[in-house]
């Protein structure tokens, strides 16, 4: 079945949304919008009833990985179900019956279905041993044959060089004993989201891939002494292409078996719970690998099946398939698959990546997004894609109201961190993909003299208010070859020089240091109501990330992240961890991630200063590369006595220690800068402080 979308509502007034009053008045300009508001709903609400129909409940429908794939039943026979529509006859094979190619064929059931049962051997025991190799030969219409791996695989692994490259998929059956039992419950909802992004391949020093076991021993107690309360893994689905960062997904219920075995990546998602800390799969239902002996492409013979046929099922500007989310299969793969994360391995909730290429049927390639509405709200927005995000984000939300869902859009369309039940797309966060865009081009374009402070400021509060964004001053994006982290731009190659505590005083590595918390600070208090952080990043990683490829003769050096230099003590990387860990814990003790959006009172070009309050707190940066201020007024809202709760100069941070942390700073009653009150303070060159109202 595929839904003609443009179809399914004839009458788009008569669409009634819940809430929606509730959406127009956050955003009074979405009324002029209504109709194609209450089409996109009338959409999604007709294919749901839809499902609610045909397979009892949505609860049924996603929970497709009970039916398809491989199953051992009760009595260790095994069934097979694939759904096939452009096949002509399948067969299972594998090492149980040395890969008879004809013994075993599926019999074709309705709606493009095929099955096949497998029964136990005469003893009992199951016909197909635990971990060994099963394909699926694939007959279509021109006469041609081919082996593929299941779309439903939940273990698949790269061969030795002598049998070939692509994947092959293993039955996973363990035994009893051997199956990882969850002993620890989800934690409860995190208030403020401080985000912990990462990836198990490079956790490690070691020019190697990490596994799931060492990132449970290593990296987890990391997290937790640095006072993040989530984290957000990368490239756990399985892909062929290591290179890929986990964005060519090949078999998406697969995890990626150059990491461990699944029950080894249970173990670490339930050692992060047992410590109170939530867990997101970053997920790619935005595309996928174009591959064919290890991938869904051409699953069934076909050009389509999965995904769109001919030219609108290819992503040109990333080599990839498109997903067809008019089809009703495919909204059973997708949405199963998000059950499968978060029923098999306990996941909290996901990152949604690629959402711009999605939700643009010119996946936002060219587009300035102008803050124009109809550029949210005319032709180029895929109805299809846009109607699958609001049932992945429902569904979820329906079934595990504590679930976390992250947008990746750096479109700015309106309503997408609004429920659906409003008209809106569903999704709890989005990723403010501005700001670190921002901050190099800073870096990059700007010495920090030249930097517009009335810019830097806009630039963090540009968020629709009531949809929560997270905020960071770089990701992975910008740790990949080609670009450089924060601290590579600041410090360069004087970080392979000039970084122990014995070294003489640089200039260029002061000035790193300082901007560099000056920066996390700023996006951290002014920028969101969560806050990301990349891996490594937090003590200032001196080196891009690089996977092993054949332009880097397969080298590991780049795709690691070098703990072994945060961990010595005679080397300044110490400083900006011992920041980072200080920050979230003032974070954690006055909530401002989940407090009212900040209130800037100063953002001063020519001193350079920004002033902003937020949960009770004082936020002070000087930016000027040389100008300190005696007796500098600010204002406040609270009138009282404040003092230093937080200081980038602190020497425990790499600083000079230019202020006196017993001062009291008392409030006049003269206000200042739209303030009712005011005090004077001292701020040094390049430091921010945090300020507290003690009484």
């Amino acid at each position: 079945m595929t839904y003609q979308q443009w179809d399914l509502v004839k009458e788009p007034r008569k669409v009634n949304i819940p809430n929606f009053d509730k959406l127009t008045e956050l955003d009074g300009l979405l009324k002029s919008f209504e109709p194609e508001i209450k089409r996109r709903y009338g959409v999604f609400k007709h294919i749901w009833n839809d499902i609610e129909k045909n397979e009892g409940s949505v609860d049924a429908f996603t929970k497709g990985y009970e039916q398809f794939g491989l199953h051992v039943n009760a009595d260790n026979s095994v069934t097979s179900l694939e759904w096939a529509p452009g096949a002509t006859a399948l067969y299972l094979k594998g090492d149980f019956n040395d890969w008879n190619p004809e013994e075993y064929p599926y019999s074709k059931k309705g709606f493009s279905k095929w099955e096949v049962t497998i029964p136990p051997n005469s003893d009992g025991t199951c016909r197909i041993p635990h971990l060994s190799k099963v394909k699926i030969s694939v007959h279509t219409v021109e006469g041609d044959n081919g082996d593929r791996l299941s779309p439903w695989a939940t273990y698949v692994k790269q061969p030795p060089k002598s049998e070939g490259v692509a994947y092959q998929q293993h039955f996973w059956n363990p035994p009893p004993e051997e199956r990882y039992k969850f002993k620890h419950p989800r934690p409860p909802v995190q208030k403020s989201l401080k985000i912990y992004e990462c990836h198990i391949g490079i956790a490690t020093p070691h020019p190697k891939v990490g596994t799931y076991k060492e990132f449970q021993r290593d990296v987890i107690p990391r997290i937790l002494k640095l006072g993040y309360n989530t984290i957000q893994i990368m490239g756990i689905m399985e892909h062929a292409y290591y290179g890929s960062f986990g964005y060519q997904v090949t078999s998406f219920f697969a995890v990626s078996s150059r990491f461990g075995t699944p029950e080894e990546l249970k173990e670490l998602v339930d050692t992060a719970h047992a410590n109170g800390i939530t867990v997101l799969l970053d997920v790619v239902h935005s595309h996928a690998s174009k591959n064919v002996l290890d991938g869904l492409n051409q699953f069934d013979g076909t050009d389509a099946c999965y995904f769109h046929d001919g030219a609108r099922g290819v992503h040109d500007h990333w080599d990839s398939k498109l997903f067809n989310y008019s089809s009703y299969e495919v909204l059973r793969f997708l949405l199963s698959n998000l059950r499968w994360y978060l029923e098999e391995y306990k996941f909290d909730g996901f990152r949604f990546d690629g959402v711009t290429s999605m939700i643009y049927h010119s996946h936002g390639l060219g587009e300035g997004f102008s803050g124009d509405y109809m550029e949210y709200f005319g032709l180029n927005v895929d109805t299809e894609a846009l109607v699958y995000l609001m049932l992945a984000n429902h569904m979820i939300h329906t079934l595990y109201p504590n679930a976390i869902t992250v947008s990746e859009d750096v479109s700015g369309m309106p309503a997408m961190c609004r429920p659906v039940e409003e008209g809106g797309i569903g999704f709890d966060y989005r990723l403010g993909m501005a700001i670190p865009d921002k901050w190099i081009e800073l870096l990059k374009e700007h010495e920090d003299d030249e930097w517009s402070i009335g810019d830097i400021v806009h630039t963090l509060e540009n968020r629709r208010y009531k949809e929560k964004t997270i905020a960071y001053a770089e990701s992975h994006d910008q740790a990949l070859v080609g670009d450089k982290t924060i601290a590579f731009w600041l410090m360069d190659k004087e970080m392979y020089t000039n970084m122990s505590v014995f070294s003489p005083p640089s200039l260029i590595i002061d000035r790193g240091i300082a901007l560099h918390k000056m920066i996390r600070l700023v996006t951290h208090g002014l920028g969101g109501e969560a806050y990301l952080n990349f891996i490594g990043n937090e003590f200032g990683h001196p080196e891009w990330l690089d996977f092993p490829r054949i332009g880097n003769n397969e080298s590991y050096h780049y795709a690691r992240r070098q703990f072994n230099l945060v961990d010595d003590e005679l080397l300044k990387y110490k400083y900006l961890n011992n920041f980072d860990c200080a920050m979230n814990g003032l974070e954690e003790k006055y909530g401002w991630l989940h407090a009212e959006p900040g209130y800037t009172s100063t953002r001063h070009e020519g001193d350079k200063v920004i002033v902003f309050e937020r949960a009770g707190l004082v936020f002070v940066f000087n930016f000027h590369s040389n100008r300190s201020f005696q007796d500098y007024k600010i204002g406040v809202s609270c009138s009282g006595k404040y003092k230093i709760v937080l200081d980038t100069d602190d020497r425990e941070f790499g600083g000079f220690h230019r202020l006196d942390h017993s001062t009291d700073f008392f409030t006049s009653p003269e206000g200042w800068n739209g303030r009712s009150c005011s005090t004077m303070i001292y701020i040094p060159s390049r430091v921010a402080i945090v300020l507290a109202n003690v009484g």
